[in-house]
């Protein structure tokens, strides 16, 4: 098979400028069968089956120098649909967990969200599911911290004072006692 050197120059261009090695060899194996080499020839220089070579080739005619890259991997759809999943962001950003339904919890967590999730859409999540699906939704999934606002700096230091001292006392009563 021959091409013009336009043709060529143009698949040589996108091989030098490619990253991936499985594109580049997709490339290389092009661009040595449009100069003339065989099927046989291709796949021995570049290390692929004959197979590929017509398979590139074909993408090529077919799709041009777009049907060389690969294509991307779209996996399993989302069982929310995109108003559940719209929902549940509103949910998650204007309320907290004891508003709707789960007492003595503040904190929206990965487990919670799964338990919500489960209530409201009768869908079952694992928690890498859920932490996935967050960072799809545009939230950031981080563990809660618990920040005492009204702490009194000098009550802490005082209680630390205290402490060290029962502990002294504690400890000095408990070691004279197994010497007796």
């Amino acid at each position: 098979m021959r091409a013009s050197q336009e043709e060529l120059n143009l698949i040589k261009k996108a091989m030098d400028s490619e990253k991936k090695v499985r594109v580049f060899k997709r490339y290389q194996a092009l661009y040595l069968f449009l100069s003339g080499k065989t099927r046989k020839e291709v796949a021995q220089i570049v290390g692929v089956s004959p197979n590929t070579v017509t398979n590139v080739y074909t993408a090529y005619k077919t799709e041009g120098l777009a049907g060389i890259v690969d294509k991307p991997i779209l996996g399993r759809p989302t069982r929310l649909t995109n108003e559940q999943q719209a929902e549940l962001k509103l949910v998650i950003l204007s309320k907290i967990p004891s508003e709707v339904g789960f007492p003595a919890e503040f904190n929206w967590t990965a487990g919670l969200i799964g338990k919500y999730i489960k209530c409201k859409y009768n869908y079952d999540y694992s928690i890498r599911g859920i932490t996935k699906m967050l960072d799809r939704m545009g939230l950031s999934y981080t563990r809660p911290t618990y920040v005492l606002a009204k702490a009194d700096k000098q009550k802490q230091e005082q209680f630390v004072q205290d402490f060290a001292k029962v502990k002294k006392t504690c400890w000095t009563a408990k070691f004279s006692k197994s010497f007796l």
